[in-house]
């Protein structure tokens, strides 16, 4: 009879391999250096575009490529990465910026003049701030201060912090109007519209002209930026001035005063009202709430943002406003893109009533009176369909027209590097995309650093500049 075999346990003992931090890991490969230039250039994108192709300058005449002062060629060929250029700070902080950047341009270049082609002379035209804001669709955790700055405790007995997550949630859900909330964000855009049509009336009637008449005198212009509250809603910052017939560069005529504007966009405020479609036999007049703050724009209430170093300029009073009103164009208070489903609604990373607020706009997007809202298209947005930033034709410049700065910027630093005027050179543009985004969650890391340290600097070289 043979033995039984016997097995023998044996330990195996692997080499230990050296612990290496992943970032640092993507810092120390050979390809980092370039690759943070890429991402340098960009602002520090978290989702760039992948672009491969080449760039070069050339002689109109002769189509030869120019030359640097080194002797290499004016050209670029590879790949390169060009900014997503999304608005939202929560899907690329650098991208975000830059268009806050812009947007500011925009607004302050319409309240101070100077700038973009508006003359200075707009600082003297009739001007007010105004805000906005929607009814109340049931009563929410707020944090509210006395007179004299000291904290009121909410209608739940409790006294919030800045930062409290119960801020702008329902006291009682089940009785908070999610309805009403949907349809008046869904009509928000058309309310403003309505209002600007108003507002032109009550001018017109009070400078003793007919509508039709107005448009000879004088022009409303505006720019206007929705920002989302904390209950999910918006209201609008708007800049309102009154110009000539021929807008920035035209006088405005005697009778048209900042009163006058004034009481124009209060009767305007009370008048305006938008009738939404009929749900479940209850018809619904959505209207703005009883909140109006109307703040005229004057050189004379500079001190009011005094920063301590003196009397204020309207330069700066202007930049204050534009920074105030524009705060709030990089956060969205909702999802970050479309919802395809119901059930997506569930998995978002919002608020229990956010959710509500997109589960109500989905369900009333089924609804064939609602059909023309699109509101299961917006309803990652809580039902607001407009534009974060819209102006009226002649307020100031436009984005296009700020971004072809950069641009001509950019190309008039390369041909001054190489001696050559835009007359005499052919800019060669040939690029394709071939993908979106960083290849791994450390190179996003990594990013997000550079954009954040870039902020920090610019933060610096303004704090700088302004103490001047």
């Amino acid at each position: 009879m043979s033995a039984a075999p016997v097995f023998l346990e044996v330990a195996l003992a692997l080499p230990e391999l050296p612990t290496i931090d992943r970032l640092q890991r993507r810092i120390q490969s050979p390809d980092y250096q370039k690759w943070r230039e890429k991402v340098e250039a960009t602002g520090g994108c978290a989702h760039p575009v992948r672009l491969s192709g080449h760039w070069m300058l050339t002689d109109k005449t002769t189509g030869a490529v120019l030359t640097k002062p080194d002797g290499t060629p004016a050209m670029k060929s590879g790949q390169l990465f060009a900014p997503c250029g999304n608005r939202r700070e929560s899907v690329c902080p650098a991208c975000s910026d830059r268009y806050a950047a812009d947007a500011f341009h925009l607004v302050r270049a319409g309240m101070s003049g100077g700038s973009k082609d508006v003359p200075t002379t707009v600082a003297d035209k009739p001007r007010l701030f105004v805000t906005l804001t929607a009814p109340s669709f049931g009563p929410v955790h707020n944090r509210r201060t006395s007179a004299a700055g000291k904290p009121i405790p909410c209608r739940c007995g409790q006294t919030h912090h800045e930062y409290d997550a119960l801020l702008g949630q329902p006291l009682n859900p089940s009785r908070y109007d999610y309805t009403g909330h949907v349809l008046w964000q869904a009509h928000a855009s058309k309310l403003w519209n309505r209002f600007t049509i108003y507002l032109r009336r009550h001018l017109a009637r009070a400078a003793g002209l007919t509508v039709k008449e107005f448009k000879d005198h004088a022009r409303l212009s505006y720019a206007k930026v929705a920002e989302f509250q904390k209950r999910g809603i918006i209201h609008f910052h708007a800049m309102i001035r009154l110009d000539g017939p021929e807008g920035a560069h035209d006088a405005p005529p005697a009778w048209a005063t900042a009163e006058l504007l004034t009481d124009a966009v209060q009767a305007a405020h009370e008048a305006t009202g938008v009738e939404a479609p009929e749900i479940d036999g209850t018809d619904r007049l959505l209207a703005w709430g009883e909140q109006l703050d109307i703040r005229p724009i004057r050189t004379a209430d500079a001190p009011q943002v005094e920063d301590g170093q003196g009397v204020i300029t309207d330069d700066r009073l202007a930049s204050y406003v534009a920074k105030y009103a524009t705060k709030g164009t990089g956060k969205s208070e909702a999802a970050d893109r479309p919802v395809r489903s119901r059930d997506h609604i569930d998995y978002l990373d919002v608020s229990e009533h956010h959710k509500r607020i997109m589960r109500t706009a989905w369900d009333l997007g089924d609804l064939d009176e609602l059909d023309g809202l699109n509101l299961r298209r917006w309803c990652h947005m809580l039902a607001f369909r407009g534009h974060f930033l819209s102006k009226s034709q002649r307020y100031s410049t436009t984005f296009k027209r700020i971004r072809g700065d950069r641009q001509t910027y950019r190309l008039e630093e390369n041909l001054a590097e190489i001696g050559a005027t835009a007359d005499t050179v052919a800019v060669i543009n040939d690029w394709q995309m071939t993908s979106v985004g960083h290849q791994s969650p450390e190179e996003q890391e990594l990013a997000l650093a550079i954009a954040e340290r870039q902020r920090a600097a610019r933060q610096h070289r303004y704090e700088t500049e302004r103490k001047d």
